[in-house]
């Protein structure tokens, strides 16, 4: 009886690098449009590698990799977390301004326009 050699894939070999890796989502939006890359990683990569990674397959689109803030399905989290097969990763851009401070000057101007 032969036996297949040590490199040739099985179902079984499939399943142990199935096993070692992940499946995260990475996502961004601007105004006019939101992209959302879908990345296979290490078991054990970091949000950091997760982000890497999907630079690598964004091309050119301009995203603040290093400097956005980041969050697991809208939690804010750190770079060196390490996200679960399936979870999405997403980089927030900063606030133009404060909502709460947008709110009281619409009101404001709201007031002053009643008068």
């Amino acid at each position: 009886m032969s036996q297949a050699p040590a490199s040739a894939p099985t179902a079984g070999n499939d399943a142990e690098a199935a096993a070692r890796t992940k499946h995260c989502e990475v996502a961004y939006g601007t105004r006019d449009r939101q992209y959302l890359w879908r990345i296979e990683v290490p078991a054990g990569a970091s949000v950091q590698q997760v982000l890497v990674a999907a630079r690598d397959v964004a091309g050119g689109v301009a995203v603040p990799w290093e400097k956005a803030s980041v969050g697991i399905f809208g939690e804010l989290c750190s770079r060196t977390d390490i996200p679960r097969d399936g979870d999405r990763i997403e980089l927030y851009r900063p606030l133009g301004q404060d909502p709460k401070q947008a709110r009281r000057d619409r009101v404001r101007k709201l007031r002053m326009g009643a008068r």
